[in-house]
């Protein structure tokens, strides 16, 4: 859990380095769903991917707990 928690700092620092306040903001932003989704054992591309498409396909924010990292994996199997 420490080198996940390094990661992530070690990433917050790095966006402070972005050139801009709105650009170190999203850096951080992307940093975090992936680091998220490496916690949970799920392709930070794929999950991505598939929370786009979803969100493009009109998919109900009602339901949008579906798409979160730690429900993704179990989402998105073919054995679900």
């Amino acid at each position: 859990m420490q080198c996940a928690i390094r990661a992530v700092a070690l990433t917050r620092k790095n966006a402070l380095l972005a050139g801009h306040e709105v650009g170190a903001e999203n850096w951080e932003l992307l940093a975090s769903i992936v680091a998220i989704c490496k916690l949970n054992d799920v392709s930070p591309a794929a999950y991505i991917a598939e929370t786009l498409q979803a969100i493009l396909d009109g998919y109900p924010q009602s339901r949008i707990e579906e798409f979160m990292p730690w429900n993704f994996w179990k989402a998105s199997s073919p054995d679900a």
